[in-house]
This record gives structure tokens, sequence and C-alpha cells, in this order.
């Protein structure tokens, strides 16, 4: 395969990409074109990035609202609260089985130009090829909602996988105490990753190796984020979405709001999807260069916007494709006459707003199966 006419995120610099057993294997400047391929594709200038690494989701939490109408000290409060106020709407949703939850969880993260995600929980049911579900790490949910957390942390058995944990989730002093009593009982000192931090100091972020970043989801809880304008001078930041419980399913409208906060330099927000998170859990992905993963996004820019703010404006209905170890996941109905020898029988049609996407697998007949046992659904593609 090869990818004609397509220009770098962020720098605007006009390269070709030829993809080969699922790896990049070259890099040409200007146009070129080679008829031998299977699949020769010309973008017209569009874009192209590394598939966004979300490295925090819960796959199978996905089908929720938003719940909570509070600012909440922390998120026991909130959590408190969710179970006292939204046992109906909780239930109607977990009438939905997991297995169903766990692929449109997949579905909507690869729709917005996920090539990797990290799922927080227990190992997943649903096989998928779309993307890759990372879960080479050991899940503690949090301090406060698992009981046996100092056993499962100090496990002898699982000491070289890095733990990842929801830590300093809150904005009042037993959030950051929380923290310390976390790292104290790390007795083994193994590779903390953190998601959230909002309460974490700059005197507790050199016993992390990198902290997950989910601002909207921090915003709609408690009104606030983690410090990551001081917290980036001593540890690498990776970004994440959480689950529609506490944000939208489009992670560029929590890009964007992260941008908003200038914590970051636009290079330094980009990294955080890409580069940073690909070093973290060692993926062979992340950044745009021969011998990495094929795991790439193609999407359409505005013209009238300069590299940077092109990239940040994008939603879901601009990716033109996503390609997941050098295979097509998803493909734009502009593409398809590009695109004649793909054998159509392994995609399903989807729209999102007015574009017509092709999607790897059978999504309509998931969400068909999904309003089954939960009619109020609201899928945001039809």
């Amino acid at each position: 395969m090869t990818l004609n006419n397509i220009r770098i995120a962020l720098t605007g610099e006009q390269i070709n990409i030829r993809i080969k057993d699922g790896k990049i294997v070259q890099i040409l400047p200007g146009h070129f074109h080679d008829k031998t391929e299977q699949f020769d594709l010309d973008f017209d200038g569009g874009i192209i990035f590394p598939g966004l690494i979300n490295s925090h989701d819960h796959l199978d939490f996905n089908l929720f609202p938003a719940l909570g109408n509070n600012t909440y000290k922390n998120y026991t409060e909130w959590g408190g609260y969710l179970h006292k106020n939204y046992k109906d709407e909780i239930g109607r949703v977990l009438k939905v089985p997991e297995v169903l939850r766990e692929q449109w969880g997949i579905y909507k993260n690869l729709l917005c130009g996920v090539t990797t995600v990290i799922n927080h929980g227990k190992k997943i049911k649903s096989k998928t090829k779309l993307l890759s579900v990372y879960q080479d790490c050991q899940c503690i949910h949090s301090v406060q909602f698992e009981k046996k957390w100092r056993f499962a942390l100090n496990n002898p058995f699982k000491k070289n996988l890095p733990v990842v944990i929801h830590s300093g989730e809150g904005t009042d002093p037993s959030s950051v105490k929380e923290i310390d009593r976390l790292t104290r009982w790390n007795l083994q000192k193994r590779a903390l990753i953190a998601v959230h931090g909002v309460a974490m100091t700059e005197s507790q972020v050199n016993t992390f190796k990198a902290l997950v970043w989910c601002p909207e989801s921090n915003y709609f809880l408690l009104g606030k984020t983690a410090a990551v304008s001081s917290l980036k001078k001593h540890i690498p930041i990776l970004f994440g979405t959480d689950s529609t419980l506490t944000g939208s399913w489009n992670i560029w409208e929590h890009i964007r709001l992260a941008r908003k906060t200038k914590f970051m330099a636009d290079e330094e927000l980009y990294d955080t999807l890409t580069i940073n998170a690909a070093n973290t859990w060692k993926l062979n992905s992340g950044e745009i260069a021969k011998g990495k993963d094929a795991d790439l996004v193609i999407a359409k820019a505005r013209p009238d916007m300069p590299g940077s703010d092109a990239f940040f404006a994008l939603d879901p209905k601009d990716i033109l494709m996503v390609i997941h170890k050098g295979d097509i996941s998803l493909f734009d109905e502009e593409l398809y006459t590009q695109l004649k020898a793909i054998n159509l029988e392994h995609y399903s049609k989807v729209y999102i707003g007015s574009t017509c996407k092709f999607v790897k697998g059978k999504l309509p007949q998931l969400m068909q199966k999904i309003a089954q046992y939960y009619p109020e659904v609201n899928f945001p593609v039809i």
C-alpha cells in the first residue's frame, strides 16, 4: 500500500508512505506513485498523523450518559452520589451484555482515530483486530474502591508489570494523602502509572513513571484538572478520555479542552497522544518512521487553517482513513473509487452526520443488538 500526497500534521511537510507487512517501509518527499501496489492512494493534501493512543478508557462503560450534576470533592463522593441517585440509569445500561458494551467501546475509539486503547479493568472478552487493546499491565482501580489493593500492588507474580491506578482523583486533602498512602505501600518499587492525578504535587510526582491526563473527566466531576504545566517537567504526560460516564464519546473534544488550558504547547499535547504513550507502553508506534507499525490516520483538514490549528480542529467526520498494523479499519466514502479492490463484505456503512464511513466489521448489527437490551441508547452514528 502506498499513501501519496499527504502532509504531516503540525509541520505540514508533504510526504508519501509505503506500507508492507504491517510496517512503514519507506517515507519519500514530494510525489510518488507505485502502481504495482494493490492500493496506491492519493489523499489530495490530507494530513497524516500516528494513530492516537488513548491511555485511559473503560471500554465497557461507554454506553452510559454523563452522570452527575454537582462538583464533587473526590471520586468517592461522586461514586456514592451516582449509586444513590442514578440507580435506574445504571441498571438500564447494565442490561446490555458486557461483551457488547466492550465492542461498542472499541468502535467508539476507532471512529475517532484511535489505534491503541489502554483498557482499565479486567481483561476484556472481545477479540478485535480493529485496533490494539493494550492489557500488558496490572489494573488496580483505586485505593478506595479496591479492597485488596495492597495485596494486588505487592503481588510478587506481577512485579514486572506496570501498575495503572486512579490516584489523586480529587481536590481535597484526603486526595493528596491517598497518593502518599499508595506510594508508601509500593514495597517492591513497581512502576506506577497514575490516572487523573488532580491532587498530585511536584513533591509526589517522582514516585510515578507517568501520569495519564483526563481533563474533560476531571472538569466534569471536580471542576479542576491536574497541574500538568508543572508536572510535565518531571514525568511523561499521557492522554486519556475515561468513559462516557464523565465525558464526550469524541476524543477530539477532550483534546480541544486540554488545548484551551494552555498547560502544554501544541507539540507537547500532540506527544501525549503519540510518542509519549508509545514509549511508556513500549509500543512500536506513536511516530511516522521507517520500521514502525503502520498505525496511521489520514484526515481532511480545513485549508484555511495552519498545521496545528487544522489538527486540533478535527472531528470523526473529517477522518478519511484509519490504518491499524497495515490493515484498513475505516475509510471515508470519498476514497471508495480508489479502493475498488477492497472486499466490502468485511465492512459496514455508517454515517457521522452527513459523512459516510466504511468500518470493518458489523457495526450496524452491533448497534441493533445493543438497542434490543437498551432501547434508550443514543449512538453518535447511524
